[in-house]
């Protein structure tokens, strides 16, 4: 069976990562490229398209023409939810990038469409196919460590500000760092946690460095009078069993501590952190014990053929959930909660309170 696809949004996401990992799976033929900048969908379709592939400017349309499986959104936030939520009306399965909507009420809205048509959704976080994070996975779900009582979530750069595209408009994209890299975080460690109820959630975001004009940067200097969105934040999430998750983000920080997409665990029978590789430290026979995990360099045995590469990985788990008609590896519900404390984050740093959900 052969699964057709549409990629909305044919930018840096789409073009580093969802149509590359797409065009490597057998099963999948790229049919339809849709992007408001017509050039980009056009240079998509010469790279990945199949030899009848469409492009289009507006994505109404390209849902009412093409005969489509799944729809690949890779727009920006402010159009994640309006944009899947057609795609599945129309009866097609929707991955979508990251972070899973700008808002809580929005990703819900996408949960009820998912629902209503029958159809998978699913949301971009490459973060758990990484090799490190399945052996984590695993690790947890056979409970060497315990219980997970609290964690930490790491996304912290020290100069790498995205100066291209919407990155900068908090009215496009619903904030900065916390939504766009601390989403990654979040969601690989509450996956590891396999906790998915917050009780309350403390935080507060900046907006300092972003004032700087002139400053070192990866992807050179910035506007500040652009630069609408934080440059770092941070939180504390209180769960309903008692845990607790302190999450940091940043684009901008000065700091040598620089670790993203990464996560620390404590757990009451051991710990682990991904700062330097994996190591998984404990206590046993009345000493204590570090592992320091030689994470292999060949393929994942149930992800025959695919490699390491964390999105390639993602999209051969995703086309397969939809043959095989199982769950994705990432249920939106479980996307939602992240999207919740991202938002009550940013709630109780304009309210200067604690945020209950």
């Amino acid at each position: 069976m052969t699964l057709k696809v549409g990629i909305i949004g044919c930018g840096g996401i789409a073009k580093g990562k969802h149509l590359p990992s797409l065009a490597k799976i057998e099963e999948v033929e790229i049919v339809a490229f849709c992007d408001i900048v017509l050039e980009r969908a056009e240079e998509a379709k010469e790279t990945y398209g199949a030899a009848d592939s469409k492009v289009f400017e507006d994505y109404k349309a390209m849902l009412a023409e093409m005969d489509l499986d799944v729809v690949h959104v890779c727009t920006p936030n402010i159009s994640h939810a309006e944009i899947s939520i057609a795609s599945l009306d129309a009866g097609n399965h929707v991955m979508c990038e990251k972070p899973m909507a700008k808002t809580s009420e929005e990703a819900r809205a996408m949960i009820e469409a998912a629902k209503r048509s029958g159809k998978k959704l699913t949301i971009g976080y490459q973060g758990r196919f990484a090799t490190e994070s399945m052996y984590l996975h695993e690790v947890c779900g056979e409970g060497e460590l315990g219980e997970i009582y609290s964690a930490k979530a790491h996304a912290i750069r020290r100069r790498a500000v995205p100066t291209w595209g919407v990155f900068l408009d908090e009215e496009a994209q619903g904030g900065g760092p916390l939504i766009d890299i601390g989403t990654h975080a979040l969601d690989l460690t509450l996956w590891m946690m396999d906790n998915y109820k917050p009780k309350y959630v403390v935080g507060k975001t900046y907006h300092e460095l972003s004032k700087t004009k002139n400053a070192a940067n990866a992807w050179g200097p910035w506007d500040p009078e652009k630069f609408t969105v934080e440059d770092s934040a941070f939180g504390f999430v209180v769960m309903e069993n008692g845990a607790t998750v302190y999450l940091e983000a940043s684009w901008a920080l000065n700091t040598l501590d620089v670790k993203e997409s990464k996560t620390t665990l404590f757990g009451t029978k051991g710990g682990a952190d991904m700062n330097n590789g994996l190591t998984i430290n404990g206590e046993a026979h009345g000493l204590l014990y570090e592992k320091k995990i030689e994470l292999e360099t060949g393929g994942v045995a149930f992800y025959d053929g695919a490699g390491t590469d964390p999105a390639a990985l993602e999209a051969r788990a995703w086309i397969d959930a939809i043959l095989n008609d199982t769950d994705p590896v990432v249920k939106p519900e479980q996307a939602l909660v992240v999207t919740e404390i991202l938002e009550a984050i940013y709630e109780s740093s304009k309210t200067n309170a604690p945020v209950f959900l």
